[in-house]
């Protein structure tokens, strides 16, 4: 099918969430939160109880410890998960097809992730990205609508000609505030649990034609 947008079928930008969508390193993330839990004394019930996946760092941080450690432990994390890049992450299916097709300027990665850990892992995957916001950049993340705004802004587009390409209902969340187009990918929920104007199960279910006017989205059928 082909995406209709609040102002037709063409689009200026595309934005991407980072892990969990453009690639995936879920096992290394496993492997250094459950180290990092275990150093400061958390255990398993509060952790378990607290969503990881598609928020910051240091908002999970502020869920389980006291103020006064919190800088130092988010410094913890990130040198965990960027230790553990090598060989921790992957692409997923369609990253690399799709994003070459994009030029530069008309697609950005919008993470949750600090700049350097983000930057660590696509370069561990060999993807060039012409624009980033990172944690580091916003003071309200997803589901806030600010980091899909930002993206837009930077790039000069409409946040209503842009769609976002999530796979965590906080992201989605975050891109339906923002007044934009949604597609969730099944790769870390079900489609159950994901509320967008599409859904697929993967990047290679989505096809872009880039024209004169904008892009054109299409996607297979739903997941």
């Amino acid at each position: 099918m082909k995406l209709q947008g609040k102002h037709g079928p063409q689009f200026d930008a595309l934005l991407f969430d980072n892990d969990g969508t453009l690639v995936s390193s879920m096992e290394s993330v496993h492997r250094c939160w459950t180290r990092w839990a275990r150093e400061y004394g958390i255990t398993e019930e509060a952790f378990a109880a607290v969503e990881l996946h598609g928020r910051p760092a240091a908002e999970i941080i502020a869920d389980l410890l006291p103020e006064g450690v919190r800088d130092r432990a988010l410094a913890r994390i990130e040198a965990l998960e960027v230790e553990d890049v090598a060989g921790g992450v992957v692409l997923l299916p369609g990253t690399k097809e799709l994003l070459s097709a994009l030029p530069a300027g008309r697609w950005a990665v919008v993470t949750s992730a600090t700049r350097p850990l983000a930057e660590a892992r696509l370069r561990e995957v060999g993807i060039d990205f012409p624009e980033m916001v990172a944690a580091e950049d916003i003071t309200r993340g997803k589901p806030d609508p600010e980091p899909f705004l930002l993206a837009a802004a930077r790039l000069g587009v409409d946040p209503a000609r842009c769609v976002v390409f999530e796979d965590a209902p906080a992201g989605l969340a975050a891109g339906r505030a923002a007044g934009m187009t949604t597609v969730a990918l099944t790769t870390t929920h079900t489609a159950a649990e994901l509320e967008a104007d599409v859904v697929v199960r993967d990047l290679s279910a989505v096809s872009v034609l880039v024209g004169a006017g904008g892009m054109s989205v299409e996607t297979e059928d739903s997941a």
